[in-house]
């Protein structure tokens, strides 16, 4: 198997010695998946990143041949159960449908959606927003069912827990600024005091893709949190593709505007859920070694909006 030497670096530098025994068993796991699903024409992704991830062919497909399924495989972790758990709760209103699974195995097989189109590749920014608050009100809407959190889903209050890390490991606030950094503290009591809902958890332009069915979500994370939450990480996004800083500022507005005119959220806890999300964001990075600059812009011009 002729896998990317990125992707291999990756999973063995982020999973350690888990990672490299999955990258040495991998050969078998696709083929196991393959036999056990009657999967032909593995083809790898060009986006590889935390996951295997193919295209393959299944049943009469085969005979075009179309690749027809997504064949996705992981590391074992709490995150890849609670992305299969979250996807048998959609059954695919508003997802992309889980096809199989095996959770002690770490197999997913999925629908692939076609033609695919990542809401990133839209160039109108009020477009794809309104998109997205079509999409989140889509797999915010079933009720009861995802207000339940199972021993299977990730709260997102211990994913907040990591702005208690700040100050002990910087002894201070570090690169955060101060006035931030407080802001975040005091506002978070009052943003998890709502109703919780199943997230998707990394709700962003590059997770949203047109399909046969509409605009779907894909890789859910399954947290259960606020709704409130899934502004966060859209507000951030698309990463990489903003020009300057004054453009990102007016973008933002905009956002805030439609978001607030869709949801009926107030504007405030809109920009404060960016915001902490932002800072949150910036955190895993610098645990990690890694400089975020752009959460840490996004922060500042979240902080500085009314």
């Amino acid at each position: 198997m002729n896998l990317p030497k990125e992707f291999i670096q990756t999973i063995e530098s982020v999973f350690d010695e888990d990672g490299k025994q999955f990258i040495k068993d991998l050969p078998k796991l696709v083929e196991d998946a393959s036999s056990r699903w009657d999967l032909k024409d593995i083809k790898l992704v060009s986006n590889l990143s935390f996951n295997f991830v193919a295209y393959a062919c299944r049943g009469e497909a085969c005979l075009t041949p179309t690749q027809n399924v997504i064949l996705k495989i992981g590391v074992l972790r709490e995150e890849l159960i609670s992305e299969i758990n979250a996807l048998k709760l959609y059954g695919g209103d508003g997802a992309c449908k889980l096809l199989e699974s095996d959770e002690e195995r770490g197999f997913l097989l999925l629908e692939r959606l076609t033609p695919g189109k990542m809401l990133s590749e839209l160039k109108d920014d009020d477009k794809r927003t309104q998109i997205a608050m079509d999409v989140m009100a889509n797999i915010h809407s079933r009720g009861t069912i995802y207000r339940a959190p199972t021993k299977k889903s990730i709260k997102l209050s211990d994913w907040f827990d990591g702005i208690k890390k700040i100050r002990p490991h910087y002894g201070g606030t570090g690169p955060f600024p101060k006035e931030i950094l407080e802001r975040v503290e005091s506002v978070l009591p009052e943003l998890f005091n709502a109703e919780n809902v199943l997230l998707h958890g990394d709700f962003h332009h590059f997770n949203i893709l047109s399909s046969e069915r509409g605009w779907l979500i894909i890789d859910p994370k399954g947290v259960i949190g606020p709704a409130g939450y899934e502004i966060g990480p859209l507000m951030l996004n698309p990463w990489g593709m903003f020009q300057d800083e004054k453009q990102f500022e007016i973008q933002t507005k905009r956002r805030v505007d439609i978001i607030k005119e869709r949801t009926g959220w107030e504007r405030e806890s809109i920009i404060n859920w960016a915001l902490s999300h932002a800072v949150l964001s910036a955190w895993w990075n610098f645990e990690s070694s890694i400089e975020d600059e752009h959460s840490l812009m996004c922060a500042k011009i979240f902080s500085e909006l009314k």
